[in-house]
């Protein structure tokens, strides 16, 4: 007990844990590229394989078969082996733990040193608790000069990848609201901070002086009460006129728009947009089957024209109006950079109107990544797949948009007519039977 004591255990254990937390990621990252390494093997050996028997059966058929065994046996090994982790991989954690050990005995010694320092000095009769106050203090100077330098570092490097300019109409209310909340939140982190710091630095033991015990003032409690309850209640004021500015839409905006259907289940999203009459057949789970999926009443006439939409696929410049729906349980609705969150409620309709104002390609050209697309998230924890639910968005001009949505197939398929068809012959029997028991 008397090492864990001299040794200042506990900050041992949160340094070793740190160091710990670092090197696992190195040695996951390794296993990872020597997982992808294996996999690459395995694509070449498979187009070997490939190109082995194709010049074979060019030469002679009776050769195509080992050529086929042996272009295959690097792949059935590794199914029988599973993936091989590189030896330095082993290496690596083995360092890894080394390390954690020498920062361990780095710290402990230092330690030591400490406490040969304070007894040095109590030996020559000098105090060591007013060392120790002011060594605290200027430590606490050293951590607010590093901690605002690190508020101004993650600005200036992760700022740009954290925000984006909104690719729609509401999108720039939504982000003057996130500008105006962050300038206050920075101001009051760098202030208080300041103060915080600096007291500690300040108002330090010193021989001279005393500490005076200050239990309580109605004016400060007052000050520090007051200002930020008001802030707060003009934020939240804010952040509510601007959602009900976006999401109460007229009349006449909602027939003007683009309707489209988006429905979640665990874990993938069905897009369903009108026909020529512009109206989407209603639903009812109550008619779910295998080939009715959405459980679309084919009653409705609305819902012969309807579509399925392989992606999302909206014309820029144009009012669309997504119903969100649910068949499982919640899910949500969640495009980041057109600033659009919506829940899927099961049994429930809900909507989300928009305008984009950027095509897809006028976003890569603005961000040089030509590669850059639109995604539609879920995000609410929904499960295991949760991550991979995911739709992709794509902004075009209105003549691309109506060249892709002709290229759509319909729902109501020749498979589901037929269904149709049974379910309503079902239903004429099933009447006859009951009128003629009744007569």
């Amino acid at each position: 007990m008397s090492f864990i004591k001299n040794i200042k255990f506990k900050t041992v254990f949160v340094l070793a844990f740190i160091v710990a937390v670092g090197l696992s990621d190195r040695v996951f990252s390794q296993e990872a590229d020597t997982s992808l390494q294996a996999s690459d093997t395995t694509v070449v050996a498979d187009t070997a394989s490939v190109d082995t028997t194709a010049a074979a059966a060019d030469t002679a058929a009776t050769s195509a078969a080992p050529a086929a065994r042996t272009g295959s046996t690097p792949e059935a090994t590794t199914d029988d082996s599973g993936v091989n982790l590189d030896p330095q991989v082993y290496m690596n954690f083995f360092y890894g733990l080394l390390l954690v050990f020498l920062i361990c005995v780095l710290v402990g010694v230092i330690g030591k040193i400490i406490q040969v320092y304070e007894l040095t000095r109590r030996m020559n009769g000098k105090d060591t608790t007013l060392y120790m106050r002011n060594f605290n203090a200027q430590m606490f100077i050293v951590a607010l000069v590093l901690g605002l330098y690190g508020v101004y570092w993650s600005y200036v490097h992760h700022g740009a990848q954290s925000f984006k300019a909104a690719a729609t109409e509401h999108g720039a209310r939504i982000d003057t609201m996130f500008i105006i909340t962050t300038i206050i939140c920075t101001v009051v982190l760098v202030v208080m901070h300041i103060a915080m710091f600096s007291f500690a630095y300040i108002y330090r033991e010193r021989p001279t002086r005393k500490a005076y015990f200050y239990p309580h003032n109605n004016t400060l409690e007052k000050i520090w009460t007051i200002i930020p309850a008001v802030t707060l209640t003009v934020l939240v004021l804010f952040g509510f006129f601007t959602w009900r500015s976006i999401t109460n839409v007229s009349e006449e905006d909602q027939k003007n728009a683009i309707l489209i259907e988006v429905v979640g289940e665990q874990f993938a999203w069905t897009v369903r947009y009108p026909g020529r009459d512009g109206k989407i057949g209603e639903r009812n789970y109550r008619l779910t089957t295998p080939l009715n999926g959405l459980g679309i009443d084919f009653n409705d006439k609305n819902s012969w024209d309807d579509q399925l939409g392989s992606e999302i696929v909206i014309p820029v410049n144009k009012p669309v109006r997504f119903q969100i729906g649910s068949k499982d349980i919640l899910h949500s609705f969640y495009i980041p950079d057109f600033r659009v969150q919506m829940n899927a409620v099961p049994g429930m309709k809900t909507y989300f109107q928009f305008t984009a104002t950027m095509t897809t390609e006028e976003m890569r050209d603005k961000l040089g990544d030509y590669n850059y697309d639109f995604v539609m998230l879920c995000n609410k924890i929904c499960g295991g797949g949760h991550w991979n639910m995911q739709k992709k968005v794509r902004v075009v001009t209105e003549k691309e948009y109506q060249a892709w949505l002709n290229e759509q197939p319909y729902f109501f398929t020749e498979d589901l007519r037929k269904e149709f068809k049974l379910s309503q012959t079902g239903d004429n029997e099933a009447d006859a039977s009951l009128l003629a028991n009744a007569n």
